[in-house]
């Protein structure tokens, strides 16, 4: 099987750019993307079982690879909440998968983001993390228009292998992220 085409921009373009931005000499301390996590929580789940099933075949679509429901780790009286009801779904993606996703959400989905100006820069986590939230599962071409239940966001974790999110920045952005106020990287 073929590299994934991001794979291939990372391994010749951006692994060196970052040796020479950071002075890196051992090539295993250059910081690379060890995976995403895709997050849609429902908390309306609970209710309509429906609305569950429907979040995780779009996931399903989105990602490439089967969700996983996520359960309610404890009772909340107030919120009608028991243990062990499904309030969500969420897709851990690495390796081929994770790079085609990243690939065909910067290229396919970021575009069609409405009145979309870029990502916050300070959106990472201190650890080298980031986190962007999507409000409508529709950007992506995956997802079927006339198939949706409801319209529903998710949270996209894109964790590296750095600590700092100064590297984590640089990596990101040499990998083609859109960040505010700069101009994008075409891979």
């Amino acid at each position: 099987m073929d590299k994934p085409r991001l794979r291939k921009h990372y391994d010749e373009t951006v692994r060196p750019r970052l040796a020479e931005v950071f002075g890196f000499d051992n090539p295993n301390e250059i910081p690379r993307i060890d995976k995403i996590v895709l997050n849609a929580g429902l908390g309306e789940g609970k209710d309509n079982p429906k609305l569950i099933e429907s979040a995780v075949n779009e996931l399903a679509r989105i990602s490439g690879q089967r969700p996983v429901v996520t359960r309610a780790r404890k009772s909340i009286s107030n919120f009608g909440l028991r243990q062990g009801m499904p309030i969500g779904a969420m897709v851990t993606l690495r390796d081929a998968r994770m790079y085609e996703f990243l690939d065909r959400f910067i290229s396919a989905a970021v575009p069609r983001i409405r009145d979309f100006r870029g990502f916050s820069s300070r959106a990472f986590d201190g650890r080298g993390n980031y986190t962007v939230g999507i409000k409508e599962q529709m950007v992506f071409p995956e997802v079927d228009y006339d198939e949706i239940v409801k319209i529903h966001g998710f949270n996209i974790t894109i964790v590296t292998s750095t600590e700092r999110d100064d590297e984590a920045l640089v990596l990101l952005r040499e990998m083609g992220m859109p960040f505010r106020g700069e101009t994008p990287v075409v891979v």
